[in-house]
């Protein structure tokens, strides 16, 4: 990318092959996960050095290791998440960032499940631990994040109320585990039908990706002392508010993080990545990859990202007799 905006600044383009720097790898990248990050990097909301190539998930094979590697050799089947340069045949990836794919993860499902999975672990694990009996508010309960949060609140003994924007949404988010789906468009006031479906109380906690068009109906949810989790900002970044909100709505607390800060050293990135890949294994999560798209079809997977026309994951896949299959969207 040479300049932030729309869709339409992602144009494919021939870079010289990379070479790694010491403590670095080249890996062929066979797989990438779009994210709503990605958006944010092209947008220039989360500011990056232009240019940069998008993209921040992805999986691979190490081709090429730099100076003092150790962590990795070549050969390696590896993933990674939240360094740029997914969006590409080849990247240079910090070896020390790099995990080890088991041999029953292939490339697709490490590429779809790292970055919302290990989001969706330190989520229930550590912004909020979920306990039993808890009735949590998931917004975008069909999206390919809202989908791993649900199942994984409802492994750990919590009652999920998510949000869609359609009825075929809806029937996804039920069959994650969500025992009641609200639509959004439907309602009148958001809060109002959450605390009905929890009979008449406020709930502990919600987990919020979505932002501006939810952030006052997710304060009005929760009760006396209850959590807010805002984690992402699909529709749009959350204006300026007056923390004194959080007084008058009960004692609330929010809390704005970034899967950054809970996979900062590598033990850490380790342990969350092996959680992610044993509840693929045991089937606790489910990985839905519903759109594959080349790397000069990222704009469209961008476009279609945005405009929620999607349900589970999407990947930009290098290699073009894998592209083509997309699962049709429920409307």
């Amino acid at each position: 990318m040479y300049e932030v905006g729309g869709p339409e600044v992602l144009q494919e383009a021939e870079v010289d092959q990379p070479r790694p720097g010491p403590g670095e790898a080249v890996v062929e990248v066979a797989a990438s996960g779009v994210n709503f990050l990605d958006v944010y990097h092209r947008e220039g909301r989360y500011s990056l050095p232009l240019p940069f190539t998008p993209g921040t998930e992805g999986a691979g094979t190490v081709v090429e290791v730099g100076p003092g590697v150790t962590d990795v050799a070549v050969g390696d089947r590896v993933g990674w998440v939240e360094i740029p340069g997914t969006y590409a045949e080849r990247a240079v990836v910090d070896s020390s960032r790099l995990v080890p794919l088991p041999d029953d993860i292939d490339f697709e499902t490490a590429a779809a499940v790292l970055l919302q999975g290990m989001t969706a672990h330190y989520l229930v694990k550590d912004a909020y631990p979920v306990q039993g009996g808890d009735t949590v508010l998931v917004h975008a309960a069909a999206g390919g994040m809202g989908l791993l949060l649900t199942q994984l609140i409802t492994r750990l003994g919590g009652r999920v109320i998510g949000t869609t924007s359609t009825t075929a949404k809806a029937e996804l988010a039920k069959r994650a585990g969500a025992a009641e789906v609200i639509l959004s468009s439907a309602v009148d006031d958001l809060a109002a039908e959450v605390r009905r479906l929890n009979g008449g109380q406020g709930l502990p906690v919600v987990f919020d990706g979505v932002g501006a068009d939810t952030f006052d109906a997710s304060l009005a949810s929760l009760r006396t002392r209850g959590h807010l989790v805002l984690f992402g900002a699909a529709s749009g970044a959350v204006p300026p508010f007056d923390p004194i909100r959080l007084a008058h709505g009960g004692s609330l607390t929010l809390i704005r993080p970034s899967l950054g800060d809970f996979i900062a050293d590598r033990s850490e990135l380790l342990r969350r990545a092996a959680d992610v890949f044993e509840w693929v294994r045991s089937k606790a999560l489910e990985v839905t990859v519903t759109g594959r798209y080349a790397l000069s079809e990222a704009a469209q997977a961008h476009s279609d990202l945005e405009a929620r026309r999607t349900t589970g994951k999407l990947l930009v896949v290098p290699d073009a007799a894998a592209v083509g299959r997309r699962e049709e969207t429920p409307s």
